[in-house]
């Protein structure tokens, strides 16, 4: 079996990303420093931040606190929606936060370009092509050693990889991956474009749904059972079925004891049935939503 806490998954730019990382989405102040400094000092490579997540500073306090070197620290960061036509500016405003001067891996955190002066709005003249012709440039600066997207959808991977301005593949797309959102076309298709998928909120959340007003996708009868069957937690259930599909992933948590336990995936693995039963649960339900932006992301085509 996999030692899966020291695995890393190859790029299409022969970077190796860690297999399992931290999440730092709704993470704040000191809970953010200390969550990173102990997940660093118990074996975590993987620190994943956002500029949207308003934590960049608390980030890299938690990673020098830590003691562990940089160059043994995969950091990934991304571009807010109404940075999109600033992207260099955008970059620098991310590494001064997190006292970096570089980050591992650049994503283009949505593909929707907000009027920052009216985030109501869509910038007029600017797109996510564009955008991402403005992180290719960055690329050979020393500031970013890989670039990628997140929450694009297979209609926005379309457009980007078909337009003759696209002379890099994303090496990653960070969508988010649960037996509630398991999104199997999307993954085959980045998987045929040699494209990385990672798994935020791999956990399903409090999720909203068609058929629930809520569902709790980890007190789900059917990952009690195999958790009771493999005496493992609910939550080591679906981390370990979002790895063996192929992605790496980013669990987020500010507890000691669920950092550590959501690490702890050597030594075991899921059955192919295991797998087959949580991949056939029919409840479709989505943490992540695109209400709150100008324009619809999730387009439904990644099933």
């Amino acid at each position: 079996m996999l030692k899966l806490t020291s695995h890393t998954f190859r790029l299409n730019n022969g970077a190796s990303i860690p297999a399992i990382g931290l999440g730092t989405w709704q993470s704040q102040d000191n809970h953010t420093r200390e969550a990173v400094k102990y997940a660093l000092q118990h074996g975590y490579r993987h620190i994943d931040t956002a500029l949207n997540y308003g934590n960049e500073k608390e980030v890299g306090e938690g990673i020098r606190a830590s003691g562990v070197p940089r160059d043994q620290i995969w950091v990934t960061t991304k571009l807010d929606n109404h940075w999109h036509h600033r992207v260099s500016e955008g970059l620098e405003s991310s590494l001064k936060d997190l006292g970096l001067d570089y980050v591992d891996l650049y994503l283009i955190h949505f593909p929707c370009s907000t009027d920052p002066a009216d985030r109501s709005k869509h910038l007029p003249d600017w797109d996510f092509v564009k955008t991402w012709q403005e992180m290719q440039k960055l690329v050979g600066t020393g500031k970013v050693k890989t670039i990628g997207v997140s929450n694009f959808q297979i209609s926005h991977l379309e457009r980007l990889l078909g337009d003759p301005s696209c002379k890099v593949i994303p090496a990653i797309n960070q969508i988010e991956l649960h037996p509630h959102n398991p999104s199997p076309k999307l993954l085959e298709y980045c998987k045929n474009k040699g494209i990385h998928c990672t798994a935020y909120s791999c956990l399903g959340g409090n999720t909203s749904s068609a058929i629930n007003a809520h569902t709790n996708l980890i007190d789900g009868p059917l990952v009690l059972k195999i958790a009771e069957a493999k005496r493992k937690t609910p939550a080591q259930i679906l981390l370990m079925w979002g790895l063996q599909r192929g992605s790496s992933i980013i669990p987020k948590s500010v507890t000691p004891s669920r950092i550590d336990s959501n690490f702890q995936m050597d030594d075991w693995s899921l059955s192919e049935d295991e797998i087959a039963a949580l991949s056939g649960i029919q409840t479709r339900a989505k943490v992540v939503g695109d209400a709150w932006m100008p324009i619809r992301v999730f387009l439904g085509d990644d099933e």
